[in-house]
């Protein structure tokens, strides 16, 4: 069973000693059509709207709110709102979203390498230094860490689930959640 949430924060536990948790939001969303555990299911993000959305809200018969579309893994037997009763005996959750994406970055930030003196002449500073061999190899061996893209990859992590709020839809999760506030992901019960 998946679920689309989104990411309110951390907080913790006033438990003594208090532990980490992430707040999650299950989305409102609505199952269009059923096949095989398989649903083609609407929610709600933004306002982005086409000719292509408009004609799947028109197939399902939904509501302007609804404009995007995903296929999941669900219990409902037929079109409806989603059944969210697995949530109230879930005890392990799998989270799949997008880290934050922090653009073209250098070794040091993306790699955590040291770097070089800052002051008496040197040159290095901040730089990833030699990345091969002149003679052999003779050429920059597979896997080197280089500055480059760093985040915006989508990361899958598994959390025991502290509780779960019916009448607000919020999911407590134990330890960290990759995104930032306010980023859509996935969950997909476990246990």
């Amino acid at each position: 069973m998946e679920f689309i949430v989104e990411k309110i924060g951390m907080s913790r536990t006033i438990t003594v000693p208090s532990s980490p948790v992430t707040l999650l939001k299950v989305v409102e969303a609505k199952v269009c059509e059923v096949e095989n555990g398989r649903a083609v299911v609407a929610y709600s993000n933004g306002k982005k709207l086409n000719k292509a959305i408009e004609g799947q809200q028109k197939k399902y018969s939904l509501s302007s709110e609804f404009n995007r579309f995903v296929t999941m893994n669900v219990t409902n037997s037929e079109a409806g709102d989603l059944d969210r009763a697995p949530l109230g005996s879930a005890k392990v959750i799998k989270s799949s979203f997008t880290t934050k994406g922090r653009g073209f970055s250098g070794v040091i930030k993306r790699w955590n390498f040291s770097g070089g003196p800052g002051s008496h002449g040197s040159r290095f500073h901040r730089t990833g230094g030699s990345i091969g061999n002149c003679e052999w190899p003779g050429r920059v061996m597979k896997g080197r860490k280089m500055p480059g893209q760093y985040g915006n990859v989508q990361k899958s992590v598994k959390n025991q689930v502290i509780s779960y709020d019916e009448q607000n839809s919020i999911l407590v999760v134990a330890g960290s959640i990759a995104g930032p506030n306010g980023a859509l992901g996935r969950i997909k019960v476990v246990k």
